[in-house]
Formats: C-alpha cells, structure tokens, sequence
C-alpha cells in the first residue's frame, strides 16, 4: 500500500475516443450447401429452426458443435395492410414480426400508429416508398461489435434464376439468373436516425454510378442495431421456378415482383421464405465497429519527488541499500503506477514494461491509459 501520494489536476487528464473496424466477410456457401447432409434439401446442420417458425438462425459450423458462432437470424413480415384475410399461411406471425421490427427500428408516428418502413427514409408516412413485404437480417453482436460501419455493407444475391437440386443459383437462359449487389452506398455522409440509432438507404449497385444512387432504395439498414430490412420487391420475376428446390419447400414460386407478388408469399411459411432468401445469398461484406473511449493520465514526477521508497526492503540497518557512500544521491526504480480514489483507496494498477530509474537529477511523465 502506498505511503506517499500526489494528487492529479486538470490538465493531467485527457479523453479519447478511437473507432476500430474488422472486416467482416459470410460467403454464400455458409449461408447455404456447406454443411448440407445428403442429397439436397437434406438436413443443413448449421441452420437452426425452431418449433414456433418464426424465424430461423445461421451459424458458422454445426449449431450443436462448441466451436459454432452464431451469425445471423432470417425471418420475413408484412404490414397489416395486406394480413385482412385469413387464408394466409403464418398471417399472425408474420404481421407481429413486422410490427414488433417496426416499432423498434421506426418508432410511432404523431397518431400513436406504428411507423410502416419506407424505403425513401422519410417519416413522412405519406403512402410513397412504404416496404409492406420485408425479409429482416439480424446480424448477431458479435459481428456487428458496437455498430457496422456506414458504408461497407455490400450484400452479393441473385435477385432472379433457378434453383439447381443442390440448391445452387443456376443461370439459364430462361430466367436470366441476374445478380445485384446491394449496399449502403454513399451513407458516410447521408444517413438518418431512428429510435434504434442510425440508419441508411440501401441501393442496388447497378443503380448507383460514381456514388450518387438514381433509382429508388430497396431497403434499410441500421447501423447499431446491426439489422438490414430488404423489400421483397427486389427479385426479378418470380423467386425460381418449381423445380426440386421448391418441390421440396412448397409447390409455388416464393416470390414475384409483379402484381402476382403476395398471392405467392402469403402461401409460404417464413421458413420456408427465410430458406429461399438464403439459397439467394452470394456473398455479404460488412465492416463492424468497437469504439474504444480511453482516459489517460500523465502522472509527473518531479525531480524532488518519489526518490525513497517505502518498501521496507529499502532499508536495512538503518541505512539506504541502494548507497554505497553517505553523498551518494538516494535512488529509485519505478515499476508500478497506482491511481487511487480521494478516499485512498486503490481502483488501478499499472505495470511498467521495466523498472525505471528515479533520482533527484531526473523527472518522469507516466503516461497510464484506462480503456473502457
């Protein structure tokens, strides 16, 4: 326990705030057909389903292995404007999955309803832009760190193209088997903010030249709750055809951006949903976000300050072990730095690289850094 202690003023302390990024890269091959046990569908190990079918998860190896990470969650909502009927499979589910998202990511409006999504990034609610068909990518925390950094995410996907029986994008001739890639581009500077935090418009790339983005959005992603909202809308066509794809996960085509769109979602299951999305992935690439605030203090020592030591081993017999003659100048060696409350107690210690020698001919500035 320290004897002798010197108080820090003002101007010994600092603040800093430092944004660390890792990039942060999920091929399509995790996503799907990687860990796929037998002949396609088969039994893909590490995609997790649940019993209620709301949504399903990806992880990195086998859900069931200790080594698996969790990656992302997958699920599909739609607004109350198209659940008036019941002859919609999952229509309570998939109405309280927008709901629930909306409300969290978009907040209520001045009537106390909640805020649709809207692909323009208003809240004007004036019936433009409204996505009432969206598939939600919840990226887990710990890809996402403290935030995904405004303009690094990409997503690689076949908007339109069949499905192969093992479950791979084919690019015949008949459906075209186009592919987008879709970011935030431009969002450093442009994006907005919601009651979960930031958020920003995502473009399809073949719509944005030199950085400025022409055609309408077609979704949203926020930044700090790491989620990406993308409009059904933006597969070309039909979702595939009814090959062996959708023999096994249902008899229809899951999606349509013509008038045809709903008739052809409302029929599928969100798993069913969430698994034709995810057969779609190609590749996603995003840069995550650890801020790191620091406070550092410069503890001087003045060259009258700090040259005996406490330790009892300084002295033996009455007399200085580290002198040799009665003239010789008392010495030191830092090794330790303690800062301690105004009550004197110890809340942090650091520890020099090596010990550091302290007379009355030398002064030292420790600079001691504290993340958080």
């Amino acid at each position: 326990m320290a004897k002798t202690f010197k108080s820090l003023l003002g101007d010994d302390v600092a603040s800093t705030r430092t944004l660390l990024h890792e990039a942060i890269p999920i091929t399509g091959t995790i996503s799907s057909g990687t860990y796929t046990e037998g002949a396609y569908p088969g039994t893909e190990t590490n995609i997790k389903t649940f019993s209620h079918g709301m949504f399903e998860s990806v992880y990195d190896y086998p859900y069931l292995s200790s080594s698996a990470n969790h990656i992302y969650d997958l699920t599909f909502g739609y607004s109350s404007q198209l659940s008036a009927s019941t002859d919609r499979t999952q229509n309570s589910k998939k109405l309280n999955i927008y709901n629930q998202m909306a409300q969290v990511l978009m907040g209520y409006d001045a009537s106390g309803s909640i805020r649709k999504f809207d692909s323009d990034g208003t809240l004007d609610d004036d019936g433009t832009g409204q996505m009432n068909q969206c598939f939600f990518i919840n990226f887990s925390r710990l890809l996402t760190k403290d935030e995904i950094k405004k303009n690094s995410f990409r997503l690689d996907i076949f908007t339109s193209g069949s499905m192969s029986g093992s479950g791979l994008v084919t690019t015949g001739a008949t459906t075209g088997g186009a592919r987008d890639t879709i970011g935030d581009y431009g969002s450093a500077n442009q994006f907005r903010t919601s009651p979960a935090g930031d958020y920003g418009l995502l473009f399809t790339g073949s719509g944005c030249t030199d950085g400025a983005c022409v055609s309408g959005s077609v979704g949203l992603i926020f930044y700090q709750a790491g989620i990406v909202v993308l409009t059904s809308s933006i597969f070309l066509g039909d979702f595939g055809t009814p090959d062996s794809f959708f023999q096994a996960y249902g008899p229809t085509p899951i999606l349509a951006s013509t008038g045809s769109s709903f008739a052809a979602t409302k029929l599928q299951t969100i798993e069913q949903l969430a698994n034709g999305f995810r057969h779609r992935i190609n590749d996603i690439d995003f840069n995550n976000t650890i801020e790191l605030n620091s406070a550092i203090y410069f503890c001087r020592v003045n060259h009258n300050e700090f040259n005996y030591s406490s330790n009892p081993t300084y002295v033996s017999g009455s007399k200085i072990v580290v002198k040799n003659n009665v003239s010789d100048l008392p010495v030191t060696y830092a090794t330790t730095v303690g800062l301690y409350s105004p009550d004197n107690e110890l809340l942090a210690v650091a520890k020099l690289s090596e010990p550091l020698r302290k007379d009355p001919n030398t002064e030292l500035t420790l600079r001691v850094r504290l993340d958080y």
